[in-house]
């Protein structure tokens, strides 16, 4: 599979599908251009190559929109809100085009000099988008010479843009961006040759949206940390209490397996020791600490405590390589922030001192950007749901269709 730096894109039109599903204001203006400057190497690649760009993304839901009000605006959906933040960092004009039916902007693109750089409207506007469409993928395909798949974070959609179109290229002009690249390596670096001590930090709400990938990191990691809402289910199923803490009692069986197998796998499972509690789920809540098998009738856990941070960082202080997926406690409310900021800190400081560390999920990225972290870890992914599936062990369709 041909490499982007190694391809020659000289008068070549290539589709490159972004991921420029990024947080917009009620203004129309981007509040976090993450995803974007992301992408930038890949478009200023084929560009300084001699070839022309056309940026196809999704933002939003919009059929879903559609489906609840019919007559919902592509204006609310629109990416032409974005061009002014790609015009500002590219300091190059961003041609758009409307639709598929749009002639001009066709036209326009088609007759494209090197160089050029369009973007067409938010494609899940389409339905057939994400019904994985092929005659929908075909017209799309007729636009370009090359396809660029750049959008990580979309990989695991069999979508018509970012998988389905792939099988209209041959070998020689399919291939993953940059960004695309990047995110591949990192994962295969950890889920495939990752340097031991490993520890996986396994956070979020419920087990259920992590049975998966812990039962794969099993197969893997040395250590795992589990925290957040999901620790509750692992202390009950034990036999501890948890008060009004977050459960699911359906999940307790499943995780006295985890553990289990664990045990059998010679892999330390790690779980808050103390917790910090609260008699509402609120920010203006009464607070105290306390065992995390042992809480209050009528508190709930949303935090780790000062014991589960110590010995949480002693784990990570001896790690080579980490991955940090979900955080610790409702860090979005500042009384509940502490467990994460210090897992955050301990991972800054494991990095420092030699470790690889890859943060992903959407969470954990938005915590270690709170803390201003980001650019003191190995490698924050661009991927929510698409990096959990591939720490899975999930055959991504958008890696697949380039791949193949």
């Amino acid at each position: 599979m041909n490499k982007i730096q190694d391809f020659n894109f000289s008068n070549k039109k290539a589709i490159v599908r972004v991921d420029f599903n990024v947080p917009i204001n009620e203004d129309g203006i981007v509040t976090d251009d993450t995803r974007i400057k992301a992408a930038l190497p890949t478009i200023k690649t084929i560009l300084d190559k001699g070839g022309s760009v056309l940026l196809l993304s999704h933002w939003g839901r919009p059929q879903k929109a559609l489906k609840k009000d019919p007559n919902t605006s592509i204006e609310n959906f629109s990416l032409k809100r974005i061009i002014p933040n790609i015009e500002k960092h590219l300091n190059k004009e961003v041609h758009f085009i409307a639709n598929l039916e749009d002639k001009k902007g066709i036209n326009s693109w088609n007759n494209a000099s090197s160089g050029s750089l369009y973007l067409m409207e938010n494609i899940r506007w389409y339905e057939e988008e994400e019904k994985g469409d092929n005659s929908f993928a075909a017209k799309l395909a007729e636009l370009g010479d090359v396809f660029v798949n750049d959008a990580f974070g979309t990989a695991h959609r069999a979508h018509a843009s970012t998988a389905t179109i792939a099988q209209y290229f041959d070998k020689e002009n399919k291939l993953f961006g940059q960004l695309m690249q990047n995110e591949i390596d990192a994962a295969n670096k950890v889920l495939s040759k990752a340097e031991k001590p490993f520890t996986a930090i396994i956070g979020g709400a419920k087990v259920s949206d992590k049975i998966l990938i812990i039962e794969n990191l099993l197969e893997k990691a040395t250590d795992i940390i589990i925290g957040g809402g999901m620790a509750y289910t692992f202390m009950k199923a034990q036999g501890g209490t948890i008060g009004n803490s977050l459960v699911e009692e359906d999940r307790m069986e499943k995780a006295l397996e985890i553990l289990a197998k664990a045990k059998e796998k010679n892999v330390t499972i790690h779980l808050p020791e103390d917790s910090k509690v609260a008699d509402a789920f609120s920010n203006d809540a009464n607070t105290k600490f306390e065992d995390s098998n042992a809480i209050s009738e009528g508190w709930m856990g949303l935090d780790i405590g000062p014991k589960a941070k110590e010995s949480f960082r002693e784990v990570l202080l001896k790690s080579k390589t980490i991955l940090w997926n979900g955080p610790m406690g409702v860090f979005e409310m500042e009384a509940f922030q502490d467990g994460s900021k210090a897992i955050a800190e301990s991972v800054k400081d494991a990095t420092k001192a030699g470790a690889y560390s890859l943060v992903g999920g959407g969470d954990s990225v938005a915590a270690i950007k709170k803390f201003g972290y980001e650019n003191d870890v190995s490698y924050i992914s661009t991927g929510g749901g698409a990096l959990l599936e591939f720490f899975e062990g999930k055959n991504l369709p958008g890696i697949k269709a380039i791949a193949e």
